[in-house]
Order: C-alpha cells, then sequence, then structure tokens
C-alpha cells in the first residue's frame, strides 16, 4: 500500500515527525537517508513461540501449502522441462525450489575488509525455475491455489487425488480462458504471475509501475501477457489493479499487499531450507543461530519466508530485512506500529532506488502486523553498496544477482563487521543471504551492473 503522503510533511501517520525522532531517535538516520541498522528489540526479547501465535497462522497451513505444491508437481514438470531436476533433491518431478550455496569467494572478499572471517552463503532464489526470482514461491503458489479451486468447482478434478497433469489438457485450458487474473507489480511478482497464468490459460493483466524494468515487461509480452503501463509508483499500479477487479466475478486479484495465499507460498522455503542444512551437516541452535537476511519491499516474500524460518528454527533463526535507504517502509512500519499508515515520502525520502522490486514506499500492513515479533534487525543499504556487492559475488564466486539481492550481501557484511552488535552473534554465525532475483535479467544489463558496481569500488 502506498497513500498519499500527509500534505504537512513533518507529519508522520498524523504526529509531528519531531516528535517520533524524540521516541525514536533512529528516525533522524533513516530520513537522511543513511545506511542504518535497527534492532527490533520486542522480537529479540520475544520467544518465537510468541511471536508466531501472534501471526494468525500456524505450521498445519504450511503443511497445507507444501501438500498442494506437491499435489501440482505432475503438471509443473510436464508444462516446464526446467522443473524436472527436482527429483534428485526432492523426491519428484515438478517441484519449484533454489540450491542452497556456500560463497566462499565473496565470504574471502569481504574477508578483507571490516568483516575479519564471515561464514557466508546464499539461498539462490535469483536461480529459481520458471520465473528466477523469490516471487516464483509465492506468485506461483497463488495461481495454483486459484486454479485448483476452479477446477474442483467445474469438475475437471474430482479430488484432490487426482493427478493434476490433467489441468495441462484441453477442457482444463478452456476453463481457465475464461477467467481473468490481475495483478499490480514493480516486476518480479508480475513475472511469476504472468507466466504461470498465461501457461494454464488464463487471461491475465500486469499493471506494471514506472520503475518497472522494460525487459520484465518485454517478457511478459513474450508470453501473450497484458501489460498495463503506468508513469507512476507501486501504489497506483496496485489501486487500479484492485479497482478493475471489483465487482467481476470472473477476474480474480492477486493482492500482495495482503494475500494469505502469496504469504503461504513464501513460508513453503522455511522447512526446504530445513532439509537443505541437514545436507550440509549444519544444524542452527539458539547458541549459534542462523542469521538469515532478507531484502524486503512491500513485505509479503520475506514476512512469508520469516514465518517458515521461525516455525522451522524458532529461537535458532534470525530474521533481518533489507531495504534500500530511500525505501524503508517495512522498518518504518514496524518501528511506529503504523504499518501501512506510513510513507516514506512523510519523512522526505523519495523511494526512487535501483531496487526496483524493493521499491514501495508503504509496507503490507497485514505483513508488518503478523511478523513484527519475527523480524530481529532492520538494515538499510544504499544504491551505491548494492552495485558494489553485486559486483564482488560475481567476480568472487560467479554468482550474478540483481541489485536488489545484492542488498542482502551489504546487510551480511555489515552485521558481521560487528555493527549489529546488540544480536549477540557468534564470530563465526553462519549468515544466509537471501538472494532473491538475477538469473532472467538480459546479458547485457546485467553486465552494466558488473561494470557500475566495479566503478564505485574503485
Amino acid at each position: 500500500m502506498d497513500r498519499t503522503p500527509d500534505t504537512q510533511p513533518h507529519l508522520l501517520a498524523g504526529r509531528p515527525l519531531a516528535a517520533w525522532e524524540r521516541e525514536h531517535p533512529v528516525i533522524s538516520e533513516i530520513a537522511a537517508a543513511r545506511p542504518t541498522i535497527w534492532l527490533n528489540e520486542p522480537a529479540l526479547t520475544t520467544p518465537a513461540s510468541v511471536g508466531l501465535a501472534s501471526v494468525g497462522l500456524t505450521r498445519a497451513d504450511i503443511d497445507d501449502a507444501d501438500a498442494r505444491l506437491r499435489r501440482f508437481a505432475p503438471y509443473l514438470a510436464a508444462v516446464f522441462p526446467q522443473t524436472a531436476s527436482s527429483a534428485a533433491d526432492w523426491g519428484t518431478p515438478g517441484i519449484i525450489e533454489s540450491p542452497l550455496a556456500a560463497l566462499p569467494g565473496t565470504s574471502a572478499a569481504l574477508a578483507d575488509g571490516p568483516v575479519g572471517s564471515l561464514d557466508l552463503w546464499g539461498k539462490l532464489d535469483s536461480h529459481l525455475p520458471i520465473s528466477g526470482s523469490i516471487k516464483a514461491r509465492g506468485g506461483i503458489y497463488e495461481v495454483l491455489v486459484h486454479a485448483e479451486q476452479l477446477a474442483l468447482a467445474h469438475g475437471i478434478l474430482t479430488s484432490t487425488d487426482d493427478d493434476y497433469s490433467i489441468l495441462a489438457g484441453d477442457d482444463a485450458r478452456a476453463l481457465f480462458a475464461r477467467h481473468r487474473i490481475a495483478v499490480g507489480s514493480t516486476g518480479n511478482l508480475g513475472l511469476s504471475i504472468g507466466i504461470m497464468s498465461a501457461q494454464l490459460g488464463f487471461a491475465v493483466s500486469v499493471h506494471m509501475s514506472a520503475d518497472a524494468r522494460a525487459w520484465k515487461k518485454d517478457m511478459l509480452r513474450s508470453h501473450g501477457v497484458e501489460v498495463v503501463e503506468y508513469d507512476a509508483d507501486y501504489s497506483v499500479a496496485v489501486a487500479e489493479a484492485r479497482a478493475q477487479a471489483a465487482g467481476d466475478d470472473s477476474l480474480y486479484f492477486v493482492d500482495d499487499e495482503n494475500s494469505r495465499s502469496l504469504f503461504l507460498g513464501y513460508a513453503v522455503a522455511g522447512r526446504r531450507l530445513a532439509a537443505q542444512l541437514r545436507r550440509e551437516g549444519r544444524t542452527p541452535t539458539q547458541a549459534e543461530p542462523l542469521v538469515v537476511h532478507l531484502p524486503c519491499g512491500v513485505g509479503g516474500g520475506p514476512g512469508g519466508v520469516a514465518f517458515g524460518l521461525k516455525t522451522e528454527f524458532g529461537d535458532a533463526v534470525r530474521c533481518i530485512f533489507v531495504e534500500p535507504v530511500q525505501s524503508p517502509s517495512m522498518l518504518l512500519g514496524v518501528l511506529t506500529g503504523a504499518h501501512e499508515e506510513i510513507s516514506v515520502r512523510d519523512i522526505g525520502l523519495t523511494n526512487v532506488t535501483v531496487a526496483d522490486g524493493l521499491a514501495c514506499a508503504s509496507p503490507s500492513g497485514f505483513v508488518g502486523a503478523a511478523v513484527e515479533k519475527l523480524v530481529d534487525a532492520f538494515v538499510t543499504v544504499g544504491d551505491d553498496a548494492m552495485f558494489r556487492r553485486l559486483a564482488q559475488l560475481s567476480e568472487a564466486d560467479g554468482i550474478r544477482v540483481e541489485p536488489s539481492s545484492a542488498a542482502a550481501l551489504d546487510s551480511a557484511a555489515r552485521i558481521a563487521a560487528g555493527r549489529g552488535a546488540g544480536l549477540n552473534l557468534p564470530t563465526d554465525a553462519m549468515h544466509l543471504a537471501w538472494l532473491t532475483g538475477g538469473s532472467m535479467v538480459p546479458e547485457q544489463e546485467m553486465d552494466a551492473y558488473v561494470q557500475r558496481g566495479r566503478r564505485v569500488a574503485g
């Protein structure tokens, strides 16, 4: 959600900014767009079990989402051959999951600076099949939920025990073609919703904000998706998509700000990561926790993943949300407790960042309220730091990611250097950067990212 900021620029959530700054001096740093680390004491001092109880969802809901994704695996394997290789790790083809990878080169590069040493790993959602970003988790899952409901209601599926590969048939596609799906997006959510919906046979419209990359729009059009462009930011795109769906029973709106299905699609990642860590012989404990750095925009992706991680690991995981210095909306929402009622523009920030997927001026109120006691810290990162880190990752470990992903690397470097001292982490803590997107970026554009990162590094 992004609303029109207060006409008096010194008001934040209807209260004078100066009053907020007296109560929370860190707001002055945030308003100055300085890279900031804020420790969320309510989360740090609250057992994970208590924080989880306030989410309004449970492990059983994650079980249900995981089971649904497995039901769809035969269909996904049939229509997306790139998912077939999942059989080796997950026992069946058609599972959408990303690798867990050690990043020894980047660890060494960062250790040459103030870090000293760093046990750094990457969760490569940048290389998820189908749409190449974390949005392949929640976005694809929500489309599958809707498709399953329609197929069961119209007799294409007679029960959830059926072979779901039947959904690739003509009868299913004819059913889905009578229905439409709409979503507002800065880019990656639109890709996942658009590609999955079009493959099933839905007519789909993706309403895209001005900061969406041109190549993402072109890719959607190549899949037969209608792209509706706006000379405005994310909030306008979402509002228009929502308005289009109002009162039209044949049009399903994917609500990135308030969707339970999106949230649960992301949450399944927690148990998948737990299995991958077991294969690596790594078992997080409360004394030696896993530290996960999650890039955050409106909040659904990192919020759902954090819920899944805390469900799996409890107090043995630290979740850190990472936002651009010009778009720290979730940080402001949780810090003030005002959630979706705030806009970063209320404190003079621009919401302009190279991290297009993180450019959200106001956060999801649903997600903020759900995870405010699960997110242990917030880190803000400047654009130049993102470019510097993505260049380091490319050169040291041969992995190429979008600037949004690289924000997680900068967070890991700064936290490991002791700047988040209140987290009480051991010096050899395992840090996991959740690399949220990048494999589908055109080579020429990625080359330009890396070159800029080299220039920034000097």
